[in-house]
């Protein structure tokens, strides 16, 4: 299954297309970071950490996934 990831730094977003039922949750909560418009069409930067991992949750398909960005300091701890 094809995915596609997006960071901003602190966590990744990864989106699954073939999962995805386009009930447009993401773009109504988060219209700065999902604009279907634009390519890329995520952009994380445009939100606080929270607000992504918040509005992910909501995504009633799974299309939508976090995914914890692993520094080398942690591995190293």
């Amino acid at each position: 299954m094809k995915t596609f990831e997006y960071t901003n730094g602190e966590i990744t977003i990864r989106w699954e297309p073939q999962a995805c039922i386009h009930s447009a949750i993401c773009v109504r909560t988060l219209p700065n970071v999902y604009d279907p418009k634009s390519r890329p069409w995520i952009r994380p930067e445009n939100a606080t950490t929270r607000e992504l991992t918040e509005q992910v949750a909501k995504c009633p398909s799974g299309a939508l996934s976090i995914l914890k960005d692993v520094t080398i300091k942690e591995v190293n701890e």
